[in-house]
């Protein structure tokens, strides 16, 4: 397989490189390190302590321009860039990882339909790995660097044969929660299993949290309030739940306009609440 020259691989337990890619199942490809352990963790349970289900990873971007402060506040972007990579080492060795492929990019280079690298990259690591469900970005994030590595990855899905795509693909929250899409239309990923597993993989990234974000709260509070208030009528069953868009209709039907389909959802919302305030009026 040949990456960007930019790019670095890590299989945690050092099958040969055919082998790690062909047994992964679950696949997530995120923006940042850090990302596929918040918005895919339903991938990493999956396959955790299991032998016939392998998660795999792709990193796009190389994080340099994160917030940092306190011990990191005079790093250098190379310094943050060199740091953020040998953390999602760390979690993909703690997540027992099929594979993490770290692309290196910078968000600039993958912004915009006329970057092709990154999606020559995306469709090497797909048609090896051929993984039966994905984990991507929602397109209604509001982290633009999200959004663009969202769109590679489309991009990059509808160049497979359509023999080759995954039976299924989720876009999950990050910098923009799903709580607000019709309640039919939400996919749920429950993930209370493990919680220790779950808050050692996010405070791996000590870079984001020490410098200046306090994201391994901030998750899990909110799969723990999606929990809660995801049924105004029932009592809890899960304890930690996320939520997931069904992105799976955009790889079978290459026709569909992504933007058309994503403001779809906002539609239905609307109409959702115009008719609770026609029943209360």
């Amino acid at each position: 397989m040949k990456l960007n020259p930019k790019a670095d691989l890590l299989i945690p337990d050092q099958t040969e490189g055919p082998t790690a890619f062909a047994r992964t199942t679950h696949l997530g490809i995120g923006a940042h390190q850090d990302d596929l352990e918040f918005m895919a963790f339903e991938g990493i349970l999956a396959c955790y302590d299991r032998s016939d289900r392998w998660f795999g990873g792709i990193i796009m971007t190389d994080g340099r321009g994160s917030s940092r402060k306190g011990p990191y506040a005079g790093w250098t972007d190379d310094q943050i860039a060199a740091e953020r990579v040998k953390e999602q080492h760390a979690a993909a060795r703690l997540g027992q990882f099929s594979f993490i492929a770290q692309l290196g990019y910078q968000s600039k280079e993958v912004r915009g339909a006329d970057q092709t690298d990154p999606v020559d990259d995306l469709v090497a690591l797909l048609a090896a790995a051929r993984p039966e469900v994905v984990y991507l970005h929602n397109p209604a994030d509001k982290h633009d660097t999200h959004v663009a590595c969202f769109a590679r990855c489309i991009e990059a899905l509808r160049r497979l044969p359509p023999s080759a795509r995954p039976a299924k693909v989720l876009g999950c929250e990050v910098w923009r929660a799903l709580d607000w899409m019709v309640d039919s239309e939400k996919v749920a990923m429950p993930v209370s299993a493990r919680p220790e597993l779950a808050q050692a993989l996010n405070e791996v990234f000590a870079t984001q949290i020490v410098g200046g974000k306090r994201y391994d709260l901030a998750v899990l509070a909110r799969r723990t309030a999606n929990a809660t208030f995801h049924d105004a009528h029932a009592a809890d069953t899960e304890s930690a739940l996320q939520w997931a868009m069904d992105l799976t209709p955009l790889i079978r039907d290459d026709s569909l306009d992504v933007t058309t389909f994503t403001l779809g959802f906002l539609e239905r919302l609307q109409q959702d609440v115009a008719a609770r305030l026609r029943r209360a009026y």
